[in-house]
C-alpha cells in the first residue's frame, strides 16, 4: 500500500481573492486621512475652552494619583542628543510606520489588512468625534504643569509656535492621543498576522511611542489611556481574521501550484508501484482448494467397520 504525505506550506500565502482593488483602497485611505485633517482643522479655534479642559484633566491626573508627566520629561533633558531623538520619533515616525504597516498587510495577509483598516477607520473617527467636543490643551501649553516645550526649543516640531494661528494641523486636539492609539493597532495587528516568536516585539512600538508623547509634553497619561480604551471597544466590535482563514483561503496560483504538486506526487508513487511489478516483485495469490471428482462427490465416506472377534468352539479334544 502506497502513502502519499501531505505537505502543508511553511508561512502563509496571500489570499487573493480577498485583497480590495489598489486604486479604490488608496483613495479610501487618503479621503478618511483628508477628512480627518480637515475634522481637526474644524475644532480649532476653542482656545479657552482647551485650556479649561487642561486644568480639569491634570488635577484629575493628581487625584488618580497618576505620575507626572515631568518626571519622565526629566529623564530626556539630561541629554539634548536623547531629547532630539525622541522629537524626532514623535514628528517622523507616526505616518509612515502605520502606513508601511498596511501597505505591508495589503499584499501579505489582505484579510488582516481589511480588519485593521475598518479598526483604524472607526478610531480615528470616534477620536475626531472627541477632537470636536473636546478641546484640550497639550501639557507642554499648560503652565501649572511646568513643562518645556521640546519640539520648539531643540526641535524638530511639527507644529507652529502660535498655536491659535497654527494652520497646518490642530495643536487643542491632545485628548486622545492618536500616536499612542495607532502605535498600538500596529503592534496588534503584526502579532496577530504573523507567526514569527519574535513578533512580540512589536509591542516596543507603542511603548516607545507613549514614552515619547509623555516625555515631549504633547500628550498627558490620560491621552494615552483613553485611546487605549477606545481601540480595545473597536477590536471587540470588528471581530479578527482567524489566522486559519488566510492559510485556509488560499486561492488562484498558489491552490493551483498545491494541486499540481499533489498530483505529481501521485503519478510519482504510481510509477515507483509498476516498476516494482516489472522488475520481478513477488506477486502474492491466495490459494484455492483442491477440485474433488465426480466418484469423490457421489461415494460417502464410512466409518470403517466393527471387527467383532469370535472365541473358538469347544470340541473337547482335550479332555
Amino acid at each position: 500500500m502506497t502513502t502519499y504525505a501531505r505537505t502543508e506550506p511553511t508561512d502563509q500565502e496571500p489570499d487573493i481573492r480577498a485583497r480590495p482593488p489598489l486604486v479604490r483602497e488608496f483613495l479610501l485611505v487618503a479621503g478618511l486621512f483628508l477628512a480627518y485633517k480637515l475634522g481637526r482643522r474644524a475644532a480649532n479655534g476653542h482656545v479657552e475652552e482647551a485650556f479649561r479642559n487642561a486644568g480639569n484633566v491634570w488635577y484629575l491626573e493628581r487625584a488618580l494619583h497618576l505620575p507626572g508627566e515631568g518626571a519622565v520629561q526629566g529623564l530626556l533633558l539630561h541629554s539634548q542628543p536623547l531629547i532630539q531623538a525622541a522629537n524626532t520619533y514623535y514628528a517622523a515616525v507616526h505616518f509612515p510606520a502605520t502606513a508601511l504597516f498596511l501597505i505591508w498587510l495589503y499584499w501579505r495577509r489582505p484579510l488582516h489588512y481589511l480588519w485593521s483598516r475598518r479598526v483604524l477607520a472607526v478610531l480615528t473617527g470616534g477620536a475626531l468625534v472627541l477632537h470636536l467636543v473636546f478641546p484640550l490643551a497639550p501639557p507642554r501649553m499648560l503652565p501649572a504643569a511646568g513643562l518645556v516645550d521640546t519640539g520648539q526649543i531643540y526641535g524638530p516640531t511639527v507644529y507652529g509656535a502660535t498655536p491659535a494661528t497654527d494652520t497646518m494641523a490642530n495643536q487643542f486636539a491632545a485628548m486622545p492621543s492618536l500616536h499612542v492609539g495607532w502605535a498600538v493597532m500596529v503592534a496588534v495587528g503584526l502579532i496577530a498576522a504573523t507567526r514569527s516568536r519574535w513578533r512580540w516585539l512589536w509591542l516596543l512600538h507603542p511603548a516607545i511611542t507613549l514614552l515619547v508623547v509623555v516625555a515631549t509634553a504633547n500628550h498627558y497619561w490620560l491621552d494615552a489611556i483613553v485611546v487605549v480604551a477606545m481601540l480595545a471597544v473597536a477590536l471587540a466590535v470588528l471581530r479578527m481574521p482567524d489566522k486559519r482563514m488566510d492559510a485556509g483561503a488560499r486561492t488562484g496560483m498558489s491552490a493551483r501550484r498545491d494541486a499540481m504538486r499533489r498530483d505529481a506526487m501521485r503519478r510519482d508513487a504510481m510509477r515507483r508501484d509498476a516498476a516494482c511489478t516489472d522488475a520481478g516483485a513477488p506477486t502474492y495469490v491466495a490459494a484455492s482448494p483442491p477440485a474433488r471428482t465426480p466418484a469423490e462427490r457421489a461415494v460417502p465416506v464410512q466409518a470403517p467397520a466393527e471387527i467383532s472377534v469370535r472365541a473358538p468352539a469347544d470340541t473337547g479334544a482335550g479332555r
